[in-house]
């Protein structure tokens, strides 16, 4: 059907098309012989001929009045009557009026008479004449002209019939042509309503099918809506279970670290390097799964800062050393003179780009060397740096090759088996590749090894920008205690920032809500300025996000560009953006650890702390007695007991503690009341404070109340309380069990 409408279409183009062209002939003869009757002027020829008639009746009576005795002779009247008469006559000689009188064989004769008279006249009217003018002379040429009386007479008549019928032929040819015109103007007209129904019929079934696609935009739309809401909920939930599977996770990894200081006997130290080694691996899934979640989502941003190279490729070898020695690999690492000192780049990304690349080359590689050289490259008006990572290993083939750099593909399914992997770590890598700018090409052949390339663009710092190494000659800057401003509402989570900021030899200052901290921002003119703002997100009154946006919009330029750093127990990438939208400059989560936080001020503010600027010594972490990792997180009592003495540690986890049925009765209360927006902010409170202190158990019951108050039943959520004042007293006797005893009983165990 769609093929016969088509063909139809075609015939009726093709036909309008001829017609289209015979209007046109049919126009263009009708104008050619219009033309043709302008140009030729039969109407000047009767004219003409007419003209040369009357001049000579004219000449004929002027003649006859001259030959007249009675009346003087005017020779001048006579000489310019023959000259105008002349003059007509030779006009019936030009070309014009020969091809008007074609085929007339009597014009010919008449045009030689006239002809021969007029050469015999001028003999004494000629301009030269030869014989004075008299009537003698007159008289002998009257005859002549009298005998022209009827040849030109005769002409003039033929003339005008000759004319009429030229222009009798001419009308009827052009009325042949109209009405040729008039046909081919029909017949286009059929063709043009016939091209019109069909076109009407095929906008018509266009419209329909538009409509049709629409619809399916729409559904496609929707979809593509649902996909993105579903990819959002994967990345939530996948941000969610990773903090779920690290806290428990990092405890796991605590405790086998403190495990293997312990006496085993060698088939444990097996069994716990067995349990060891597959810990790693589960990490290291985890973080390819999560790094894959935010390439997808497009939420991965990177952090670029001034980079040792060279430092940074001692760290590589390092760390890919021990595993090339225990495959005999020799491993070589070397970086072009060319390449700069220090570039801009995201250390952590393109570490773990040349990681991937060399564990890769040493994974499948069972013999040979292993090989990283570092080039710069002018590139295409753009220098890159080109990382080139070259092993001896098996290769691989065409097929392979083709797919390697997509999802879940391995090179070589056995050797993938033996040594584990996602099959991420390449897609992984290109991702991140491109994310920085640069891209990963590779090059193998089955049997003689391959070798990856690693492109990134070049940007060179200079020297100074980088801060140097801590044996560098270089005389560090002048470090001074800050003025911190910490806006935290629960007490348990202020003492232990303030433990933790006094410990760095920083000067803290407290604030319960948003709103005190704006306030605290706006009228601190005399005292020193606040150099920086800790401020957690979850606040009565005023929340985080609100007290930053009004510190913004503070009238004092110095107050409303004060850095603010958000703490909150909230690792999701939507809290970081909300943060970074209303004017935060960095992002802390819970719990805080001295490293992280060191980290932070010296990126805002370089080498900060006390009188000496060195980084205060932290205690060695306590040991945990086995089967507490549930309630009592052993990685987080280190961290916290690395800036605080064991003895005000036990002070702050008791008084949480003691605090405890406080929030379990503000709890119930907002159960009771259906009032799940204060469930969330006082379970808010006890999951960043127990976090801090290393409650683990604790934690995540406050955790799972945060997250459940809206769409739990009640039931659900006073059942979670429950379990929440069920866990204060195991969790004190956890506590106590881990080191940290009660204020009285450290007391009493001091005085005996």
């Amino acid at each position: 059907m769609r093929h016969w409408r088509a063909t139809w279409l075609g015939v009726i183009g093709v036909g309008l098309g001829m017609a289209l062209l015979a209007v046109a002939l049919v126009q263009g003869r009708q104008a050619t012989l219009l033309n043709q009757t302008m140009q030729e002027g039969d109407d000047y020829v009767v004219l003409t001929v007419y003209q040369a008639e009357t001049e000579y009746l004219r000449l004929l009576d002027q003649w006859h009045q001259a030959l007249n005795p009675a009346a003087p002779l005017d020779t001048a009247a006579l000489q310019l009557r023959y000259d105008i008469w002349v003059s007509r006559v030779a006009l019936l000689g030009n070309p014009r009026m020969r091809r008007a009188m074609f085929g007339q064989a009597d014009f010919a004769g008449t045009q030689a008479q006239l002809e021969a008279f007029v050469a015999s006249a001028d003999t004494v009217l000629g301009a030269q004449p030869r014989a004075p003018l008299s009537r003698a002379a007159l008289q002998a040429l009257l005859p002549g002209l009298e005998a022209l009386a009827q040849p030109v007479r005769g002409m003039s008549l033929r003339a005008s019939h000759h004319v009429g019928e030229q222009l009798t032929q001419r009308n009827a040819a052009v009325r042949q042509h109209n009405q040729i015109g008039i046909g081919l103007t029909v017949f286009l007209t059929a063709l043009t309503l016939a091209f019109a129904l069909l076109s009407l019929r095929q906008l018509r079934q266009l419209e329909q099918r538009r409509s049709a696609l629409e619809e399916l935009a729409g559904s496609l739309r929707q979809a593509r809506r649902e996909a993105e809401s579903a990819s959002d909920a994967k990345s939530v939930f996948l941000a969610n279970m990773s903090h779920e599977i690290r806290t428990p996770f990092h405890g796991l990894m605590g405790m086998l670290s403190l495990l293997r200081e312990t006496g085993l006997s060698a088939k444990q130290i097996d069994y716990l390097r067995t349990a060891t080694e597959s810990a790693d691996h589960l990490l290291a899934l985890l973080n390819d799964i999560l790094d894959m979640s935010q390439l997808e989502s497009g939420r991965m941003t990177l952090a670029p800062a001034p980079v040792d190279l060279r430092a940074l490729l001692r760290d590589v070898e390092a760390l890919m050393r021990p595993q090339a020695n225990a495959k005999h690999l020799a491993l070589h690492i070397d970086a072009d003179p060319s390449v700069p000192e220090r570039v801009l780049a995201d250390a952590t990304r393109v570490k773990q780009v040349v990681f991937n690349l060399l564990s890769n080359a040493i994974k499948f590689s069972d013999h040979g060397a292993v090989v990283l050289d570092l080039r710069c490259l002018p590139g295409d008006g753009r220098p890159e740096l080109e990382f080139v990572v070259t092993d001896t290993g098996i290769g691989m083939d065409e097929p392979t090759l083709a797919g390697l750099f997509s999802r879940f593909v391995q090179g070589d399914g056995s050797r993938s088996r033996r040594h584990g992997g996602t099959g991420l770590g390449l897609e992984i890598s290109r991702n991140l590749a491109r994310l920085m700018g640069g891209d990963i090409t590779v090059r193998s052949k089955a049997g003689a090894g391959s070798a990856f390339t690693f492109r990134m663009p070049l940007q060179a710092v200079a020297d100074d920008a980088l801060p140097r190494s801590t044996g560098s000659t270089a005389v560090p800057p002048p470090a001074r205690p800050l003025h911190v401003l910490v806006a935290e509402d629960h007490p348990v989570n202020r003492q232990y920032m303030a433990a933790l900021l006094e410990n760095l030899g920083h000067q803290a200052h407290f604030t319960a809500n948003g709103h005190e901290a704006v306030e605290a921002i706006r009228h601190r003119r005399g005292a020193p300025r606040f150099d920086i703002v800790l401020m957690d997100l979850h606040m009565p009154v005023l929340d985080g996000v609100g007290a930053t946006r009004a510190i913004r919009a503070l009238p004092d330029p110095a107050a409303a560009t004060v850095p603010i750093v958000a703490l909150t127990a909230d690792a999701f990438a939507e809290t970081r953006d909300r943060c970074l939208v209303a004017g935060m400059n960095d992002f802390l989560t819970k719990p805080v650890s001295p490293q992280k936080l060191s980290a932070t001020l010296r990126r805002l503010f370089g080498a900060v702390g006390g009188p000496d600027g060195a980084e205060p010594e932290l205690p060695a972490p306590p040991l945990a007695p086995p089967g507490l990792p549930a309630l009592v997180d052993p990685a987080s009592l280190a961290m916290a007991l690395q800036v605080m003495p064991r003895e005000r540690l036990a002070a702050m986890v008791h008084t949480f503690l003691d605090q405890g049925p406080q929030t379990v009765q503000r709890l119930r209360a907002a159960v009771r009341d259906a009032e799940a927006l204060e469930v969330r902010v006082n379970a808010h409170a006890a999951r960043g404070a127990a976090l801090n202190l290393g409650l683990a158990a604790l934690a995540a019951t406050a955790e799972a109340l945060h997250e459940g108050a809206a769409h739990l039943p009640a039931h659900e959520i006073a059942r979670l309380v429950q379990r929440f004042d069920d866990l204060l007293a195991r969790t004190r006797e956890a506590a106590i069990a881990a080191g940290l005893p009660q204020p009285q009983q450290a007391a009493s165990t001091a005085t005996r």
